[in-house]
């Protein structure tokens, strides 16, 4: 026994097997690594290659969602939304409604960690949903999520070229009135370089996420700061702050405060560009739920602070700012308490960090156009489906493939400054149909086939989905009203409601005439996916058609027939 124990000692200890490592997932021919093998394998497991490189971590995917967010600049577009219902309505509002966003971005939370892609929507949509509607859902999801989007875009942009142009009117004492068509001009520049510089600086955009939250949080820092100091003793009270409502609308008291609502859903709306950038995070079931509630809660916070500081600065005769000949209800309040040249600075900064906002979005949009182009489902899918290598791995074609949509839509703005305001509450509309889907599609019918991911709710995760749901219902109601009351003039009229029939009723029209012939959801590189024991295995395989993930045709192209 001794002898046998000592030989065994002075052997030498045998090596422990590495683990295996498949490169086909993670690895690209030319060398480059763009996933590690745990992100790779889950999105494996949905039936996707990775294709794209996983550049950003968990803050930087917080912030994208935070740029686009673009929290003051927001407030400030959207200021015409919540001053007509007073100070208290403003304040009230935002804080109300940033609540009931965090529950829906704790349901998509849910699910993203659960199941992390980039067309998670429809996806998940597809997914969850029965097998009779599962193919239309997924595809009116993909679209309105898409056009969402852009609609968002073509929204953050418009209100850059409003900022701009305010700019010029300060410098020139409001005497100068922009014309439609140079606002238009604004905005079609800033498209167009937001496609140039989302194509080139793919390898630091990551990085460019966390300059324009630093940026951010400076100017939301700088203006918390210089209008009090600016206002001095000129600052309201309390009382008017938490307790003055006013009603500038022809709505009853009651609605005219819910239409304020309208500013903090359209501000807190980015959250699902995490959702689109999952395939280019590491440790994408982590980070793209934190990015999630992160952004919301950062905002729901600090926007809170914000409207206070506003309200306590404002001009008590909210008609004056509401109505300022600069254009902006924002450059007047600057203008009020810093004079001029504080009025032109901030103004001037306002639209840098709105820039940076249009910025991200394009390129969660792309993302996004990306997947559903992957899929099929996009007309000229073949040509936006490649991926450029020569600009980083990034889909390129779709990048410029959004620009193009957002300057057709931006034309809006060349009729009316009510058709140009539709473009905001596209993306309200839109995006809520798109959220609200897949969660009610787990909720009714796919319960049973969820599979929590590193972060869940837990117990409270049906009860919050409902909540959820009910809330993006209101808001899509919500967003069709028109602002001013319930008998407007042609100028005034909300046209949301005609270019969201257009959006979904042109889908379903598609879908049923000609989609529902070839469209049969997510379409998987199954010949590409491997597991940690090697290519997919049959079983697994039919697992994911008896799951929805893949359909029986398909299936009947990738396994072997049983005789």
């Amino acid at each position: 026994m001794t002898n046998k124990a000592e030989a065994a000692a002075s052997e030498p200890p045998v090596a422990q097997e590495a683990p295996p490592h498949h490169a086909h997932l993670t690895t690209e021919v030319d060398g480059t690594v763009l996933a590690s093998e745990a992100d790779a394998e889950l999105l494996g497991k949905m039936g996707y290659k990775q294709e794209l490189k996983r550049n950003f971590n968990t803050l930087e995917i917080f912030g994208i969602a935070f740029s686009i967010m673009g929290l003051l600049p927001s407030i400030a577009s959207t200021l015409a939304f919540s001053l007509p219902a007073g100070p208290a309505g403003m304040v009230w509002s935002w804080f109300l409604a940033s609540g009931c966003i965090f529950l829906v971005g704790l349901a998509m939370a849910d699910l993203g960690s659960a199941m992390p892609t980039s067309g998670g929507l429809y996806w998940w949509t597809h997914y969850f949903a029965s097998p009779k509607a599962r193919n239309y859902l997924c595809f009116l999801v993909g679209y309105s999520n898409t056009l969402g989007l852009i609609g968002g875009l073509c929204s953050i942009d418009y209100g850059f070229a409003l900022m701009f142009v305010s700019v010029i009117v300060i410098a020139n004492d409001g005497e100068w009135t922009p014309s439609s068509g140079l606002i238009y001009v604004v905005f079609m520049v800033c498209v167009i370089t937001h496609g140039i510089l989302a194509s080139v600086l793919s390898k630091i955009m990551a990085k460019l996420q966390s300059f324009a939250v630093f940026l951010n949080i400076c100017l939301i820092l700088a203006t918390i700061i210089a209008l009090p100091v600016g206002r001095g003793s000129d600052r309201n009270d309390g009382g008017f702050i938490f307790s003055q409502v006013e009603n500038l609308t022809e709505w009853p008291i009651g609605w005219a405060f819910m239409l304020a609502w309208l500013s903090p859903i359209w501000t807190i709306g980015g959250f699902d560009s995490c959702v689109h950038m999952a395939e280019e995070a590491s440790n994408a079931a982590k980070a793209v739920p934190m990015g999630i509630l992160m952004s919301i809660g950062s905002c729901w916070l600090l926007g809170f602070v914000l409207v206070i500081v506003i309200a306590a600065c404002i001009d008590p005769e909210i008609a004056n700012v509401t109505g300022s000949a600069f254009g902006q209800p924002m450059a007047q309040i600057y203008y009020d308490a810093l004079g001029k040249q504080g009025a032109l600075g901030f103004m001037a900064f306002l639209f840098i960090v709105q820039y940076l906002m249009g910025l991200s979005i394009l390129v969660a949009s792309s993302r996004q156009m990306w997947a559903f182009s992957r899929d099929g489902a996009l007309p000229f899918s073949g040509f936006f489906r490649p991926i450029s290598k020569t600009f980083g791995y990034i889909p390129l074609r779709t990048v410029w493939g959004s620009v193009f949509v957002a300057l057709i839509l931006g034309l809006l703005c060349l009729i009316a400054p009510a058709a140009a305001s539709a473009l905001f509450s596209l993306a309200v509309a839109a995006q809520n149909l798109a959220w609200g889907t897949p969660i009610f599609s787990r909720l009714v019918w796919g319960q049973e086939k969820f599979k929590p991911g590193a972060f869940y709710t837990g117990r409270y995760s049906v009860p919050i989905a409902w909540c959820a749901i009910v809330f993006l219902v209101f808001g899509i109601a919500l967003c069709m009203f028109p602002s001013t009351g319930p008998d407007p003039t042609p100028e005034a009229m909300n046209y949301t409601i005609v270019i969201n029939a257009a959006v979904w009723g042109g889908c379903t029209i598609y879908y049923f005439l000609d989609a529902r012939k070839w469209f049969t959801g997510p379409k998987t590189t199954l010949e590409e996916v491997e597991t940690l024991t090697g290519e997919l295995a049959e079983e697994q395989k039919r697992e994911l058609v008896a799951e929805g993930v893949v359909s029986k045709s398909e299936e009947a192209q990738e396994l072997p027939s049983d005789s």
